[in-house]
């Protein structure tokens, strides 16, 4: 029986992943071993399941119904098999997280190393993004995100620091040859390194005092997506390429040096921190559970 569910959730993790070298990456088993998984569990269905060619690996008609018929139940079977850990001394199993990429790069590392040690038999998998998700379907069992991306009837916990700041930064070098801006509308005569959205958009630059907001749509030499290219950017601002609006935290280093100096930073209020947040229901999967007190115990 522990055969045949390990087989049906080799089904599941290949339809999710789209392929087998990929579901094999994240399961840690061979893409042989899924493939004779597979093998197996057509066989004893009787109905092919996946469409396979050298480019790419889709579920049939059949294959489709299965998996949207099998996703949730493989979901209570789960559930009910981390009710024993109700009755172990130490909470064991995986938490699935999808967390935005600055998130995971200065806010969730030091937690994540502490929470480890302190419960070794839980393993956590992170996925960074910044796209909205929808995090119960995609199989997350919780989701860092900032208060007006969270999704409705969650409960949502503070989780690192609780002020954040994107600071416009440039390098001295920059300010001496254009000058420094003295308002966001002056950043519309300035060279800039642009971020782009995963959906294309390129992000606006928003600015806040004293009431007033404004808005610029920045322009220049180098456009990037933020989250998954910072390094790029960032090294692009201390090169005197042009200026950049990031988080501040991700810039620590080149702040504290002086490399990177920041301007109109009376145009850059303190915003609210990220949240942890999960579905509002009675019963937590042992490894999500714990790793909520844990936080809760860091605030």
């Amino acid at each position: 029986m522990i055969g045949q569910l390990d087989d049906l959730a080799t089904f599941v993790a290949i339809v999710e992943a789209g392929g087998f070298r990929d579901a094999a990456r994240a399961s840690g088993v061979s893409a042989s071993g899924l493939s004779e998984a597979m093998r197996r569990l057509e066989t004893r269905l009787g109905v092919r399941l996946l469409n396979r060619t050298t480019r790419s690996v889709t579920p049939t008609e059949a294959g489709q119904k299965f998996y949207e018929s099998l996703r949730p139940a493989l979901g209570e079977v789960s559930r009910a098999v981390d009710t024993v850990n109700n009755f172990r001394d130490r909470p064991a199993g995986t938490l699935r997280l999808n967390v935005p990429a600055n998130v995971a790069r200065t806010v969730l590392a030091p937690i994540i190393v502490s929470f480890l040690k302190e419960y070794p038999e839980i393993r956590i998998e992170v996925t960074a993004e910044d796209s909205f998700i929808d995090m119960v379907g995609g199989g997350y069992d919780a989701g860092i995100r900032y208060d007006e991306r969270l999704e409705q009837d969650m409960i949502a916990l503070p989780i690192g620091p609780r002020t954040q700041r994107i600071l416009v930064v440039g390098t001295p070098g920059y300010f001496a040859e254009h000058g420094r801006p003295g308002h966001p509308r002056d950043l519309l005569r300035h060279r800039c390194l642009c971020g782009r959205f995963a959906g294309g958009g390129l992000a606006t630059w928003e600015f806040e005092k004293d009431g007033e907001i404004v808005r610029i749509d920045p322009d220049g030499p180098l456009i990037s997506q933020p989250g998954s290219a910072s390094d790029l950017l960032i090294q692009a601002a201390v090169g005197g390429l042009g200026l950049l609006a990031m988080f501040e935290d991700w810039m620590r280093a080149e702040l504290d040096s002086g490399v990177l100096e920041p301007v109109l930073e009376d145009w850059c209020p303190a915003f609210t921190g990220p949240f942890l947040y999960y579905a509002g229901r009675h019963y937590l999967p042992a490894p999500l559970r714990a790793f909520v007190d844990f936080v809760k115990r860091q605030t």
